[in-house]
């Protein structure tokens, strides 16, 4: 069995530990050979900037592994049922996550959400790196919105400024929109945002029109 009851009682079961250390042990070696991260509903919250961490994380022990024998990696290990035995945390793990504030029936899925969003920050996995730069919380701020052809669909146009090729005015309207569409949306990130003056002097023109819209 890979799990029993918890001692004290109370619903669900838990992993045991000569399970996940026999597992973990088996594959990256005692003690561990790289990090190793608990997806967990009790750990850190990841962020874009906790990405940015772990893709640094693993470039970095990549190249520390250009001369070993042996790859090195981040290695993410999956709860279930009531969590792991606290002996795994305590001498196993060497980094907590959570990807929010709910539950699920396994650590899986936010296994596959934290890979997704580190490995594309890796340099030659997107086709265009600009992609994960402009990206929604790349920069702090949740990103401007976006359109493509045609420039009329059901008489909804496209705004003039993105059709006019003048890349001052087009940056500058991104920018504002990426502004608005966080005090709109998600005012907490402004805790954490990199602003500059002229960020700063268009959100205090904004105060009391929460549901103004730039036209382009």
């Amino acid at each position: 069995m890979t799990d029993d009851e918890p001692y004290g009682g109370g619903g669900g079961m838990v992993m045991k530990p000569e399970s996940v250390f026999v597992a973990v042990e088996g594959v990256l070696g005692s003690p561990p050979a790289c990090p190793l991260i608990l997806l967990t509903p009790q750990g850190r919250v990841f962020t874009q900037a906790v990405a940015r961490e772990l893709a640094g994380v693993a470039l970095h022990l990549e190249d520390d592994a250009q001369s070993d024998e042996e790859p090195h990696r981040l290695a993410l290990l999956c709860g279930r049922y009531e969590g792991v035995d606290e002996r795994v945390r305590q001498h196993l793990v060497t980094d907590e996550i959570s990807i929010g504030d709910y539950v699920l029936t396994g650590g899986e899925l936010a296994a596959l959400v934290l890979i997704d969003a580190v490995v594309r920050l890796i340099p030659g996995v997107l086709g265009d790196p600009s992609g994960a730069i402009d990206d929604s919380h790349a920069s702090g701020l949740i990103e401007y919105p976006h359109f493509t052809r045609p420039a009329v669909f059901r008489d909804w146009n496209v705004p003039g400024v993105l059709l006019s090729g003048d890349h001052a005015r087009i940056d500058k309207w991104r920018r504002e929109q990426a502004l608005l569409r966080t005090w709109q949306r998600r005012p907490d990130l402004f805790e954490t945002a990199l602003l500059s003056e002229e960020d700063r002097e268009f959100l205090a023109s904004l105060q009391g029109n929460k549901d103004l819209q730039i036209e382009g």
